[in-house]
């Protein structure tokens, strides 16, 4: 995605802290680690779901399990599009059953993409429930989710486009906002 005029709404700092913010959210509000587990969803959500699942880590002295998820087939849009996509593993190692599932995103749009995730999700099992955090929250939502997480809030117009970047995929870590 090519972005004309971006300007910078978060720098490597300002990931940072967000992620060291939403790992303190996720103790406070489940109350410590015990039964919780996170899942990204591919790309940038997994590199997120690690790095607050290390944040954690460090407070609690305690691993957390962290898997991967793609959402491709179930995407509602899957079979409008032209061309072949690209579907890449799914990797949830540990049960989900009765766990807390903290589901992570980079930027929280229309919601379909979370909706996506959360159907994958339940093909695992059956989770005692289901939490959602998101680095960006752009608004314009066409489902009926919100973030229980998120690292800053960007209002956007539909024209425009927010893109995240992070050292793992782009060797760099910023998120900018502009015209398509």
């Amino acid at each position: 995605m090519e972005l004309k005029d971006g300007a910078e709404v978060m720098t490597h700092e300002g990931i940072r802290r967000a992620i060291k913010r939403i790992a303190h959210e996720i103790l406070e509000r489940n109350r410590g680690c015990e039964d919780l587990v996170l899942i990204g969803i591919r790309t940038r959500g997994v590199f997120l779901a690690q790095r607050i699942a290390k944040e954690i880590s460090e407070i609690e002295g305690r691993e957390i399990s962290v898997g991967i998820i793609d959402i491709t087939l179930y995407r509602d849009d899957f079979r409008i599009g032209t061309t072949q996509p690209v579907v890449r593993s799914t990797e949830i190692p540990f049960s989900i059953t009765d766990k807390k599932v903290v589901l992570v995103d980079d930027v929280l749009y229309t919601g379909r993409s979370i909706r996506a995730a959360i159907d994958g999700i339940i093909d695992f099992g059956r989770p005692g429930m289901i939490q959602l955090a998101v680095l960006i929250d752009r608004g314009h939502r066409e489902l009926p989710i919100r973030a229980d997480y998120v690292g800053k809030n960007v209002p956007t117009s539909r024209q425009e486009s927010v893109k995240v970047m992070l050292q793992e995929e782009d060797g760099v870590d910023r998120v900018v906002i502009g015209e398509e």
